[in-house]
């Protein structure tokens, strides 16, 4: 007796598939635009594009507009600061990537 093969899951690939807007990504992470607006100025988010209303995000910079907006919400870390503790904690995933 043959059993039946599992059915298929289909899904997007968030880091690979998806762009967002500004708006978009304020929704996904639930920040401001003000605040996702100072992350990119302290190079915590890089999109394509010249200005806000032009901005496209990668899917990957959604866990790192994430991880912002908790640094700044549960920690009180302004802009500077969330910068900084980003860029550590990348540093520390290089380490133990090694």
């Amino acid at each position: 007796m043959r059993q039946a093969a599992p059915p298929a899951i289909a899904g997007t690939i968030v880091e690979v598939e998806v762009h967002f807007t500004l708006v978009e990504l304020c929704r996904a992470c639930e920040a401001d635009e003000e605040s996702v607006v100072a992350w990119v100025l302290e190079g915590v988010l890089e999109p394509a594009g010249d200005s806000p209303g032009d901005w496209r995000f990668r899917g990957e910079c959604l866990r790192r507009a994430r991880m912002a907006r908790r640094l700044a919400q549960d920690l009180g870390i302004n802009p500077p600061g969330v910068a900084l503790a980003l860029d550590l904690l990348d540093e520390i995933a290089r380490l133990r990537a090694r």
